[in-house]
Parts: structure tokens; C-alpha cells; sequence
């Protein structure tokens, strides 16, 4: 696929900076550029970290994380609005009233992120609540297994955990939400898509590694992504899955603890690239 070629797509992400350039924003505008989309940011907070874990948080001022969003919506605009590590209540609040005040036409992905990769906890229970009842209501929401537990409070171990927590967060006015199966016990994992017209399940390979920093992020931002570049939320979905699952394939192994995965994937091996990623 020629650059010319590719579908261009609009996509604001509210999110944390990942000094280790895994997750967080550094993700995202990777997934979203390689896919051939146009990534914009207002970064909530600067993480100190590596592979290894997270050892300090500075949150951006609420007026900061306003005046970035202000300054791009009101000259470049989005067509899909992606949030990640909001940090604390009056960050979340803040994301809500920019989202409320703009309404992007394709849609807002929430990863509501709560812990990392490496185990430390990135979201106070406060914030957890606020997401909840802010930025539940009529988004499209990507928790993994434990995330969906904290917003439901329903247990995840399993496909049919997935689909009460799934229910719930319907019910609470999710537009969408995908329970992603990675941390569900399995061979196989099964991604579950629910919509308040019906259940799609999405069952992909296991791919046993220790790189599997940012996952979460990349798969919410390359879904924000096809949705931006007019994809069905379905085939946005596949076409996300496929990119993560072949970038921890591909991963470079880099650091002593949760490594990154491989964003780049598809400029080292662009025939492949063609080939997986068309939906």
C-alpha cells in the first residue's frame, strides 16, 4: 500500500507519557501512524519509567490538559477522540467536559487504564468511580479482565465473566465494549465485542513472551484509528487485534522486565503488513 493510498483518519488521544516509549502516548502515536492515520495529543501526565516498572507520576494542570486539546480541536479537529492513563477524579472530569464540549463524529475509545503492565497501580478508586459514571455513558470502552471486574463488579476468569461484565457496562450506557481476554486463562484468547445489537467473539492465538508492554494502549488507539478512517467498529476491532498480536510477535526484546512490543512492524516487512492488516 503506497502512502497515498492510505485512508487518513483523525485521532486525539488524551493520554499519559511512557518515558520507556512502550505505552502511553508513545504507543499510540506509533499505532496509529503506522496505520495510517493522523495522531494528536494533551498529555494528562509524565510517567518515569522502563520496563521494569513505574517509579514516579507528574500530573499535567487540568487547564494544561484543556488548553492542548482546545489548541488542536479547534484548528486540526478529530474524528475520534481516544483516552488513556487519566491519573485522579479531576483529571477524568476534565477529559469528560472536553469530549461533552466537542462530541467527535466517529466516536471516543476509552482504555480505562488502571494498573501497568508491570503491576503498579495507576489509578486511584476515586478515579475508578468517576470513570465509571463520566466516561462510561455512550463511549466505546477496552477494559482488560481486570479493569472490567473494577467497572462492573462482576468476576472476569472466564468467557462468560466477560460477557456479564460486558452486559453491565451496557447497561451503565456503554456504546461498546470490547472485554479483552488476555488475562483470562485460555489456550486460546477471546476478545468479546458487545453492542447493545449483540455479542461478537474474536478468538486469536496465545502468544506466549514477556514483551507485551503498551498492549492495551495499541490495541485502543489502532481501534480508535479505523474508526477515524471510516472502518466498521467490527473490522476496526479484527484489524487492531491482528496489529498487536503480530507486533508482540515480532517484539524486539529490549529491556529487563515487561519489554515493548514492535510498532514498526509493518515498514520492516510491508508484503506481510498488506496482507494481515487488510479488512
Amino acid at each position: 500500500m503506497s502512502s497515498s493510498d492510505k485512508p487518513q483518519g483523525r485521532v486525539l488521544v488524551i493520554a499519559g507519557s511512557d518515558s520507556g516509549g512502550g505505552a502511553g502516548i508513545q504507543a499510540d502515536i506509533k499505532s496509529i501512524t503506522m496505520l495510517g492515520g493522523y495522531a494528536m495529543t494533551a498529555v494528562t501526565a509524565l510517567t518515569v519509567q522502563n520496563t521494569c516498572g513505574v517509579s514516579g507520576v507528574l500530573p499535567t494542570p487540568p487547564a494544561g490538559i484543556r488548553a492542548q486539546a482546545q489548541a488542536v480541536l479547534s484548528d486540526i479537529g478529530a474524528d475520534v477522540i481516544k483516552t488513556g492513563m487519566l491519573g485522579d477524579v479531576e483529571t477524568v472530569r476534565t477529559v469528560a467536559h472536553i469530549i461533552n464540549d466537542y462530541k467527535p463524529a466517529l466516536g471516543v475509545v476509552v482504555d480505562p487504564v488502571m494498573v501497568a503492565t508491570s503491576g503498579d497501580r495507576l489509578l486511584p478508586s476515586k478515579a475508578v468511580d468517576a470513570i465509571r459514571t463520566e466516561l462510561v455513558p455512550h463511549m466505546i470502552i477496552t477494559p482488560n479482565a481486570y479493569e472490567a471486574q473494577m467497572l462492573s463488579g462482576k468476576d472476569v476468569g472466564d468467557i462468560n465473566g466477560q460477557r456479564r461484565a460486558g452486559e453491565r457496562l451496557l447497561e451503565a450506557g456503554a456504546a461498546a465494549v470490547v472485554v479483552k481476554g488476555g488475562h483470562v486463562e485460555g489456550d486460546y484468547i477471546t476478545d468479546l465485542l458487545a453492542t447493545p445489537q449483540g455479542e461478537i467473539f474474536i478468538e486469536h492465538d496465545r502468544i506466549e513472551s514477556r514483551n507485551t508492554h503498551g498492549t492495551g494502549c495499541t490495541l485502543a488507539s489502532a481501534l480508535a484509528c479505523g474508526l477515524a478512517q471510516g472502518m466498521t467498529l467490527e473490522n476496526a476491532l479484527r484489524r487492531a487485534i491482528v496489529y498487536v498480536s503480530e507486533a508482540i510477535r515480532t517484539a524486539p526484546n529490549l529491556g529487563a522486565g515487561s519489554g515493548p512490543i514492535n510498532h514498526g512492524w509493518p515498514v520492516a516487512d510491508p508484503e506481510r503488513a498488506e496482507s494481515l492488516l487488510r479488512f
